[in-house]
């Protein structure tokens, strides 16, 4: 049985301004077990190491390469492009705006 990855170019996150870490590829691996509930703490753990490994590549042919390489079954998400609307603080107060 060979692991399944999911390859994307990650989105910024709501918590930030800027668009850090959105510039590279990101590989992880699919969760090949369920997580488990620890009866003594209740922590969610399972064996499954390969859930902890992201891997980041500069171009989408790098990490499409390196899941080919290594017999992974990958799943390429491509990113959905940004629409800039350029705004100005002018249009607050045009005639023209819809209230």
């Amino acid at each position: 049985m060979t692991a399944s990855v999911r390859i994307s170019k990650p989105a910024k996150t709501a918590m930030q301004s800027g668009r850090a870490n959105t510039a590279r590829w990101l590989l992880e691996f699919a969760p090949a077990e369920a997580q488990q509930a620890d009866p003594l703490m209740g922590w969610a753990g399972s064996h499954d190491t390969n859930r902890q490994l992201k891997l980041w590549f500069d171009t989408k042919e790098e990490a499409v390469a390196y899941a080919v390489r290594k017999g992974l079954d990958y799943k390429l998400e491509e990113p959905q492009e940004r629409v800039v609307r350029p705004k100005s603080y002018a249009d607050n107060f045009s005639f023209k705006r819809v209230s």
